[in-house]
């Protein structure tokens, strides 16, 4: 039984990422993996680290059960809506706080390199976005999904990461919207 543990980075509840997480869910439950959901929104942290790494901040309660429930998936899906050319504050914070050095990732002595802790985990990224595209890639060079990708899963050791957009939400139809929501509800059942 595959682990998977859903991440759903946006901040309203009551948005098309909010249905994607949980049809990809759906998706994954009837494909018989172990799934868990979380709306970061739903999360008591700071999203600052006051002291950048010079002195560590404590982690709060919601964030060590994350710590947690990253280290026990397999699998990792991060749904959220592309803002300004990556993702929300909410989702950079939460980065901040758990994906610490000794649980992260270590640094290795003299060496620019440094030891991968989170190595054999997957991740799916489902993202949103009012850009097209192609216009994203070809014009912007895609920073949020290089960001996720290589900057902070790859750099942890998670890999591969395999990136699923929807878009332009913005001048989308309603039978676009149900379109891309029943493709995360596939990508669940193929626990991919």
């Amino acid at each position: 039984m595959k682990r998977i543990f859903i991440i759903n980075g946006h901040p309203d509840k009551q948005s098309l990422c909010n249905e994607l997480a949980h049809k990809y869910k759906k998706g994954a439950d009837s494909a018989g993996a172990e799934c868990k959901l979380v709306n970061l929104a739903d999360l008591k942290f700071k999203q600052n680290l006051s002291n950048g790494y010079r002195q560590r901040t404590d982690l709060e309660p919601d964030l060590l059960e994350m710590q947690q429930e990253i280290l026990k998936a397999e699998h990792l899906v991060f749904v959220y809506p592309n803002w300004w050319g990556t993702y929300p504050a909410l989702m950079k914070g939460f980065f901040d706080r758990i994906l610490l050095p000794g649980y992260a990732f270590s640094y290795r002595e003299n060496s620019p390199m440094v030891n991968k802790l989170l190595k054999g985990k997957s991740a799916r990224l489902i993202v949103t976005m009012d850009t097209p595209k192609w216009y994203y890639s070809l014009f912007r060079h895609s920073p949020g999904h290089h960001s996720m990708k290589s900057g902070i899963l790859g750099f942890c050791g998670i890999k591969p990461v395999k990136i699923t957009s929807f878009g332009p939400v913005i001048s989308s139809k309603e039978s676009e919207r149900m379109e891309w929501i029943g493709k995360a509800e596939q990508l669940g059942e193929m626990l991919k």
